[in-house]
């Protein structure tokens, strides 16, 4: 008989939010708005959050619409409020944003491209999960203590 080995789980969330919104610009604008709403509610600041979440919806949008397909926001608060998890997860899974050590200044002509530079610069940390086909998630941690 095989000895089952007993995987470290992560901490289970104490709060969740998940919603699904169309990759418009209205849609990218009330992602922004729930998160600021539901993060007041549960009593954490919004400030810089609302921001990721701006960047990465507004991301989804731009470069991760599918006609008929909508983006998905999950908000989850972890460690007794210690740690904020924000993921944006989207239809075009073939279209990666470069990772940290790739993300550069845009030319300074350039209309976009600032986006991940912001979240570089907010988020704790960020990175991208490829999947499940055909999709994509954009997730930034924000630790919520010092």
């Amino acid at each position: 008989m095989k000895q089952q080995i007993a995987l470290p789980q992560p901490p289970a969330p104490s709060r969740t939010f998940t919603v699904l919104l169309s990759p418009t610009r209205r849609g990218a604008r009330l992602a922004r708005l729930l998160a600021t709403v539901h993060l007041g509610e549960w009593g954490l600041p919004s400030e810089s959050a609302a921001q990721i979440v701006a960047e990465l919806a507004n991301n989804a949008m731009v470069h991760g619409r599918v006609p008929g397909r909508d983006f998905r926001l999950d908000l989850t608060v972890h460690d007794d409020g210690a740690l904020l998890r924000i993921e944006v997860s989207d239809a075009r899974g073939e279209c990666l944003p470069p990772g940290r050590a790739s993300t550069a200044a845009p030319d300074g002509d350039s209309e976009s491209g600032r986006g991940l530079l912001i979240v570089d610069a907010i988020a704790d940390r960020w990175g991208v999960i490829p999947g499940p086909f055909p999709r994509k998630t954009v997730w930034a941690e924000c630790d919520l203590v010092p």
